[in-house]
């Protein structure tokens, strides 16, 4: 008899045993080979810097899967926050604005301190190392149109805002750091026509003469490109806008790999190198995919 249990039980031991590698086997690959997912926004230079964030996390043997031209700020938040992407490239200065509607600061230590700060407590999201270059939001005209009509700054716009023409994305038509931060700063003003364009027909609006001041970025590589004037923002309105990658906690948790690879690109993103990859794709028509990889490559970091 007892010979007869311990043939019925020793088979059993041998199900249960195999039964139990085979799930913690399927535990550690839903963990760790799922794919990363990368995002972005929709324009020239998150397209750039998403594609180095998919670059590197290869390298490192990370799996990814590409969800780049996602759309704005509010469309690449929520796929974070519902895990529809695990990272993408944000800027600091609109963590603090758009979406901790938070007061804006001028220091980027500050600024950078409180989105970490914010972004954790609030939707359990880590900002790994900002970059040194600062994209801020900034207006710009052509050195002719700004001498005829004497506008140097901010205040001067907003003076002559009923006979101008704005040119600029739909998204800073509506943004607490666009238009109506802007319109609250420097006066209630109406502008003649804000004319909602996709951000790669900005410039050439502007060239055009179909429009006399253009919504602009600092690290656009049109700027040098068409000697274009970035108007100043004399009562401050702009805080800091470095970029850095904006991961989810349990994606950071499952990965660690992940910071080492992103962090390794940050200090390499400055003002001058990042004007030059963006006119790369915006002036010289070359795929993003490209001008990333290309300088990723000459940086060591493929």
């Amino acid at each position: 008899m007892s010979r007869i249990r311990r043939l019925l039980v020793l088979p059993l031991l041998s199900l249960l045993t195999a039964g139990m590698l085979i799930a913690c086997a399927g535990g550690g690959n839903s963990s760790s080979s799922a794919p990363v997912k990368v995002g972005s926004k929709d324009f020239t230079e998150a397209f750039i810097i998403g594609e180095m964030y998919a670059l590197a996390l290869e390298k490192a043997g990370v799996p990814v899967e590409r969800k780049l031209n996602l759309g704005g700020t509010p469309v690449a938040q929520a796929a974070l926050q519902s895990g529809e992407i695990d990272l993408y490239p944000e800027y600091t200065g609109t963590g603090l604005l758009t979406i901790l509607k938070e007061p804006v600061l001028s220091d980027p230590k500050q600024v950078y301190d409180k989105v970490v700060a914010g972004y954790k407590e609030k939707y359990s999201l880590v900002w790994l190392e900002p970059a040194p270059m600062n994209n801020t939001q900034a207006l710009a005209m052509t050195q002719a149109k700004a001498n005829e009509l004497g506008i140097k700054t901010f205040s001067d716009l907003a003076a002559k805002a009923s006979s101008l023409t704005m040119v600029g994305p739909p998204e800073f038509e509506v943004r607490e750091d666009g238009l109506p931060g802007v319109k609250e700063k420097y006066g209630d003003f109406q502008l003649k026509e804000y004319k909602a364009v996709d951000s790669g027909l900005r410039y050439k609006a502007l060239t055009d003469g179909e429009a006399d001041v253009a919504v602009a970025f600092g690290t656009d590589g049109e700027i040098a490109a068409l000697d274009l004037v970035l108007l100043q923002d004399d009562k401050g309105l702009f805080p800091p806008y470095q970029v850095a990658p904006v991961v989810r906690q349990q994606t950071l948790e499952a990965n660690p790999k992940i910071a080492e690879a992103l962090n390794a690109i940050a200090p390499k993103l400055t003002d001058e190198t990042m004007q030059k990859l963006n006119f790369e794709v915006s002036g010289n028509k070359r795929e993003p995919a490209e001008v990333a990889k290309e300088f990723m490559t000459q940086q060591g970091l493929l």
